[in-house]
């Protein structure tokens, strides 16, 4: 089956092995730009062939906000660029060298460098879309929803932020009951470190997605999430892949791999849409 899942992902995500069975489109790969100090401040960026004001996604991996490197991620880079997005996919401080709120104000970072700096790679600063898996679509929903991390960066999610995408999210895990993930997000009921206590009528359009079989992560997350924007006034774009656990949502993106689940097609069709709403005919 498709090589026994391209040797199990290339024994669970080895770049280049995966990128490289997944095609790009022709993109550059732009390595290591630093977007703060610190080895893990730094961002590498998939420029499509001929980019010009191109749709950008900025990317947060996961790990349980304790592990991962971009670079283990370069499949996802060059799945978005051969769909015409500019990627960029940041590393952040993780635990214990950080807790929480600061993996949120790396992402933070990224989004400002990536705003100012974007157009210098063929990428649209107004078409900028926050997507994460996991751990990282957690960040990326606190990113989108609670705008005090964007204002302290001098953006506004409801003006700089064109769409948030969330994959197998964490947005409504409370109570925690790891010792670790208490003492990472500072308490067991802080409702603060929660996404989907920040949802409001002017959070940006969202795309989120999950696996009925995730035990990772709840699918009641994005479920409540998904209710509670649409209460608000939203229409999130929700979507639950039958029989698909927690990664069956990221090995799509892997070339070979991309009959899993159209989570590539219904991605990339949804930040389609959702840039055009926003440009001139």
């Amino acid at each position: 089956m498709a090589l026994v899942l391209i040797a199990a992902a290339a024994f669970i995500f080895r770049d280049p092995l995966l990128r490289l069975v997944t095609p790009d489109g022709g993109a550059t790969l732009h390595r290591s730009l630093a977007y703060g100090d610190g080895p893990r401040r730094t961002l590498d960026i998939y420029v499509p062939k001929g980019a010009s004001n191109a749709p950008v996604v900025l990317f947060f991996y996961g790990g349980s906000w304790q592990t991962g490197r971009k670079e283990l991620y370069g499949f996802v880079g060059n799945a978005l660029a051969a769909r015409g997005m500019v990627a960029v996919l940041p590393d952040y401080r993780v635990y214990p060298e950080v807790k929480f709120p600061d993996f949120v104000r790396d992402g933070a970072a990224a989004t400002r460098w990536t705003h100012d700096n974007i157009s210098r790679f063929g990428g649209d600063p107004s078409s900028v879309i926050l997507m994460g898996h996991s751990a990282g679509a957690h960040i990326a929903a606190m990113l989108a929803l609670d705008g005090d991390y964007l204002r302290a960066e001098g953006l506004d999610p409801a003006r700089d932020i064109k769409a948030l995408v969330g994959l197998a999210g964490p947005y409504d895990f409370l109570p925690l009951t790891s010792s670790t993930f208490i003492d990472m997000f500072g308490g067991a009921e802080r409702a603060e470190t929660q996404p989907i206590h920040f949802a409001t009528e002017s959070a940006p359009p969202a795309f989120l997605a999950v696996g009925d079989a995730d035990t990772i992560v709840s699918p009641r997350n994005t479920a409540n999430l998904a209710a509670k924007l649409r209460a608000l006034g939203g229409a999130p774009k929700e979507i639950i892949y039958p029989g698909k656990g927690h990664f069956g949502l990221i090995l799509p993106f892997i070339g070979p791999l991309r009959f899993l689940a159209p989570v590539v097609d219904d991605v990339a069709d949804f930040i389609k849409a959702t840039v055009a709403k926003g440009r001139p005919t």
